[in-house]
């Protein structure tokens, strides 16, 4: 008996030694980085602390509301773990599925951000104000223990994470322990922005995406804002600046709605839907010579929905006729 247990000991210990050896090239990367600073490179600060941010000890199993509950009354909602067990607990699994936990936060009308795989996107978010929800397996790659987290603050010179994490509300851990677990997770990262709120990471199409998932539940000036803040960032973006005008077109305000339309056939001439929704839009304005002329361009351009252009340019036609 006594063997057998020096056995099982003994492998416990070589997998710990073994998931030790993990390599961690983020955590050398940023405390390399802070070390010896490129020329030009925005460097993060050396320390933050987020000590305001609230903190809900995590009893056994519910560290997925909890987590949430957090980042939640960070971006100034108003919850408690208590209240959000329904939306993300799943008794069959004792825990909160990934899923559960960004349509959560989107019913308390905040955008849920994933951030990209990378620690330092996770330390700018933090250094910007902003905590993050993670999430990490403390277990081994076999023998998983999912695990929320939120990260509160960082301190480079020490080469240390602080989370709310469980029971402890100022939770210390070295950043390549921290990276293993998180590695093991599959490096995810979310972060809650309040309509008219930006991310750090500076990704167009990951903020657009972001924004579309949260339309699904969000009011139409809620999304509005997340819109408006997209094209100040990204004035270029022909997504953003599609999505607005759409909105605006179906709340009846076709001045504006016309107005984004002309900006986006501007910046991307070749983009045929927004020709043909400009068309229309200049249709119902009055204005048919403008709206033949961006009508033809839509069908010229072509595309998977070149029978809806053909039936803009149509009525457009019929319009002219009648006159």
């Amino acid at each position: 008996m006594q063997s057998r247990i020096f056995r099982v000991f003994a492998g416990i210990i070589a997998v710990l030694w073994l998931s030790g050896c993990v390599s961690t090239p983020q955590s050398r990367e940023v405390i390399g980085e802070y070390k010896h600073p490129s020329p030009g490179s925005t460097a993060l600060t050396s320390r933050v602390l987020l000590d305001s941010v609230p903190f809900f000890p995590q009893e056994a199993y519910q560290c997925g509301p909890a987590a949430l509950a957090t980042v939640l009354q960070a971006a100034q909602v108003s919850v408690t773990p208590d209240a959000l067990v329904s939306q993300v607990y799943v008794p069959a699994r004792q825990g909160s599925l990934q899923i559960e936990m960004l349509a959560a936060a989107r019913r308390h009308d905040r955008i849920a951000h994933t951030l990209p795989p990378d620690l330092e996107s996770v330390l700018a978010q933090v250094q910007a104000g902003k905590p993050v929800l993670v999430m990490q397996n403390l277990g081994l790659s076999w023998y998983p223990q999912w695990h929320y987290a939120v990260v509160v603050g960082y301190d480079l010179a020490q080469e240390e994470l602080t989370l709310r994490s469980g029971l402890v509300r100022d939770y210390r851990v070295r950043l390549p322990v921290f990276e293993r677990t998180w590695q093991r997770a599959g490096h995810w990262a979310v972060v809650l922005l309040a309509p008219g709120e930006l991310p750090e990471d500076g990704r167009e199409d990951a903020y657009v995406n972001s924004v579309n998932d949260f339309a699904q539940s969000a009011a139409d000036t809620e999304l509005a804002s997340a819109y408006e803040a997209g094209l100040r960032r990204w004035p270029q973006s022909r997504l953003l600046g599609m999505a607005l005008a759409n909105l605006n077109y179906a709340q009846g305000d076709l001045k504006a709605a016309r107005t984004l339309y002309l900006h986006v056939t501007q910046v991307a001439p070749d983009y045929a839907a927004a020709h043909n929704n400009l068309a229309q839009t200049l249709l119902d304005l009055g204005e048919y010579e403008a709206a033949r002329t961006h009508a033809r361009l839509a069908v010229g351009l072509g595309g998977s929905f070149s029978a809806t252009y053909e039936k803009t340019l149509d009525a457009i036609e019929k319009r002219i006729g009648e006159r």
